[in-house]
């Protein structure tokens, strides 16, 4: 199998992929490469648009990664917005327009985009959860106040744990049988 190039700045989502796909015995390479990414409420759109606009860029097989995290109390938001708010508010600024409220469900969900001269595709992966009432230690991301059903413990206290309840875990796994059936 052609080994996938997994374009990003992000080098902690490279280490998930590589990690999830290895087991897939699927090789992944990483192109650090700075991604425009467009304005939109679809998350769908922009992660189309990135795989097209690194594929153009890269010129070989690649995937990219995005994803967002969906609270209920605040009608879907941060969504496709999700690292534009982290980058602003980060967690503080999310358990700050949490607070006072008992309603504290959401969801993340993640986008795997593939692009190749002659092949688009889009696996999904969604975890159900809740926000918790602190900022935990460890992890990156919303990975510290991110608590996934069916565990008390958030993402980052999970540790090596993650990949067990991950989004991306569910999304890097269609993606996986979606590639391994097409060179089969």
């Amino acid at each position: 199998m052609v080994p996938v190039t997994f374009a990003s700045t992000n080098q902690n989502k490279f280490l998930e992929v590589q990690s999830i796909l290895s087991t897939f015995d699927i090789t992944v390479q990483f192109a650090q490469v700075s991604l425009v990414e467009v304005q939109s409420d679809s998350l769908e759109d922009i992660a189309k648009e990135k795989a097209r606009s690194a594929f153009s860029e890269l010129q070989r097989p690649v995937m990219v990664e995005d994803d967002g995290l969906f609270i209920d109390s605040l009608n879907g938001f941060p969504g496709p917005y999700s690292s534009f708010v982290f980058s602003t508010i980060g967690n503080k600024g999310i358990l700050k327009l949490l607070s006072g409220t008992g309603q504290r469900s959401a969801l993340f969900r993640s986008l795997i985009a593939y692009c190749d001269r002659e092949n688009a595709s889009i696996s999904e992966g969604i975890v159900k959860g809740s926000i918790s009432e602190e900022i935990t230690e460890g992890g990156w991301g919303y990975d510290p106040i991110f608590r996934p059903s069916g565990t008390e413990l958030t993402f980052a206290q999970l540790k090596d744990k993650k990949n067990e309840y991950s989004h991306r875990r569910r999304a890097l796994e269609k993606f996986a049988h979606w590639i391994s059936s097409r060179n089969g």
